[in-house]
């Protein structure tokens, strides 16, 4: 009687027992690498799927792995047991993980002349439509716009007439150059002043060219206009959520057009977060849906007018963004 008991307690299950007694340990090292040996066991089991809480899954049959987070952060693991009719078990745990990072892109600026061209190139002219901002400045590479001397590279916006525009600019970027998946980045920066201005240090997706905009992405590390002295914003775009419907926040922080100020976006697999001096301001959840899990490409300019950077003050002479570096860390 006790072997017909167990027999169709099996074929209820599809021929198998399910999993159970699931358990899951964590064991994260303590020498800021972002190793966690995780290690799941259950009863019946005959594979293990681990989410690690970043947008990574994998398969461990043995279910013992060692796994290196590319970033600090809070991550939920979940790991899900499996037999070999389908049947499942779950658990979760919390874990903390520190990753110090290290330096990898930078230009600290320190050479006079033009940008240095191993490292950026230019965006010239009108972008047809005021690069799709209804922007009324002409970019060049001249050095009346953009040179480095003394220490910083200087952005400067102009009130001239050049090329059927009325004002001139420059725009920097290392499309082609320099891209990078995650990590952080970081600009010390003085921001210029005058209504109309508009300054931004962004990124956009390396895949722009084939993609398009706003499918391939765009993080805006810091953006402020000078109608609205002393308010930073650090904004998203992506399919749905772009242009005036983006997903951004923002923070005052005094004299940013007078000192000095460090700009920042901490960006993983699962949060980007902004900040300004190390205060952070924002914060969005990332996954794996969205077109901020590939290479980006860095941006710098001064724009004038146009949606954001509204009416230009008639009196507006020029004015400069002055960067002392910026610099990437993974």
């Amino acid at each position: 009687m006790l072997f017909a008991f167990n027999s169709c307690k099996k074929k209820s299950g599809g021929g198998e027992l399910p999993p159970s007694d699931l358990t899951l340990t964590a064991d994260v090292k303590t020498d800021n690498s972002g190793t966690v040996v995780f290690k799941a066991t259950a009863k019946n089991a005959t594979n293990f799927e681990f989410d690690f809480g970043n947008g990574v899954f994998q398969l461990v049959p043995t279910g013992e792995i060692t796994y290196k987070y590319p970033a600090s952060g809070n991550y939920t693991v979940r790991v899900t047991a499996k037999n070999a009719s389908g049947q499942t078990a779950v658990k979760s745990i919390q874990i903390t993980v520190a990753v110090e990072m290290a330096l990898v892109w930078s230009d600290e600026f320190n050479t006079p002349g033009a940008p240095d061209p191993a490292k950026w190139d230019y965006n010239i002219g009108t972008g047809s439509s005021g690069w799709g901002n209804n922007e009324l400045q002409y970019y060049t590479d001249r050095p009346e716009n953009v040179t480095v001397s003394n220490g910083t590279l200087k952005i400067t916006a102009r009130k001239e007439s050049f090329g059927g525009s009325n004002y001139t600019s420059a725009r920097i970027l290392t499309q082609n150059k320099f891209s990078f998946k995650y990590g952080r980045l970081e600009a010390r920066a003085k921001l210029p002043v005058g209504i109309g201005t508009w300054p931004a240090i962004w990124m956009l997706g390396a895949n722009f060219s084939s993609a398009g905009w706003p499918a391939c992405g765009e993080i805006d590390v810091m953006e402020h206009v000078g109608a609205q002295l002393n308010k930073i914003y650090g904004t998203l775009h992506y399919p749905g959520f772009s242009g005036g419907n983006a997903v951004g926040g923002s923070v005052t922080v005094p004299n940013v057009t007078t000192e000095f100020k460090v700009y920042s976006v901490e960006w993983n697999a699962s949060v980007i977060r902004f900040f300004v001096d190390g205060v952070p301001f924002f914060t969005f959840n990332n996954t794996s849906s969205l077109p901020f899990n590939q290479n980006f490409f860095i941006i710098m300019n001064v724009a004038m007018g146009g949606n954001f950077g509204g009416p230009i003050d008639p009196a507006f002479n020029s004015s400069i963004m002055e960067v002392d570096y910026i610099r990437v860390y993974q």
